[in-house]
C-alpha cells in the first residue's frame, strides 16, 4: 500500500472492532495473523461509512479470486443525500490519512458511487441498485465480513459524575 501509517493503537482498536467477540482474546504470538494494509483500508472505509449512517455494510475479501482488487466495501445509502455524504466523508477522511482515491464515479446520479483505491474499491448503492447488481452473489466465493457499529458502552461501565 501507499503511504498509510496507522499507529499501533489504531490498528488494535480496528482489529477489536471487527473481530467477533468469541475471538477477542489476544492470540499467542505464533498465532498472530498479519493484516494487509489493504485490509486495514477496507475496514477504515467501512467504519467511516457507518459514521454517516451507511447501512448493510459488508467487506468482500477478493484476494485469490481476482487480480483487479483485494477488497470490495459494499454500502447501502437510503437516499441520494446520504450517498453523497458517505462518499464525501470517506474520500475526505482517507485523504487526511494519506490515502487518495485513484478514481471516483457515480457522483452525477448518486445511485451507485464507486471509489477506487486500487487495492480497495468502495461501492455505495441505493437499495434498488444494490439488489439489482447483487455483487455479493456475483462474488459469492469471497469471504464476507458484515461490519456493524460497535455497541455503546454499558451504562454500568461509565463512571458517574
Amino acid at each position: 500500500m501507499r503511504g498509510n501509517a496507522y499507529c499501533t493503537e489504531d490498528f488494535l482498536s480496528l482489529k477489536l472492532m471487527f473481530m467477533p467477540r468469541s475471538e477477542q482474546q489476544a492470540p499467542a504470538a505464533h498465532e498472530a495473523r498479519e493484516v494487509a494494509m489493504s485490509e486495514l483500508l477496507a475496514r477504515r472505509a467501512a467504519e467511516l461509512s457507518l459514521e454517516k449512517k451507511g447501512e448493510d455494510v459488508k467487506i468482500l475479501d477478493l484476494r485469490g479470486l481476482t487480480s483487479v482488487t483485494d477488497f470490495f466495501v459494499i454500502i447501502t445509502a437510503d437516499s441520494e443525500r446520504k450517498a453523497k455524504a458517505i462518499s464525501e466523508h470517506i474520500v475526505d477522511e482517507l485523504k487526511e490519512e494519506g490515502e487518495r482515491a485513484m478514481h471516483v464515479e457515480g457522483l452525477d446520479s448518486l445511485h451507485w458511487i464507486l471509489i477506487d483505491y486500487f487495492d480497495v474499491v468502495v461501492h455505495i448503492f441505493q437499495p434498488d441498485e444494490r439488489r439489482f447488481y447483487d455483487l455479493e452473489s456475483l462474488w459469492s466465493d469471497a469471504v464476507v465480513t458484515k461490519v456493524v457499529e460497535p455497541p455503546p458502552p454499558d451504562e454500568a461501565e461509565t463512571p458517574e459524575a
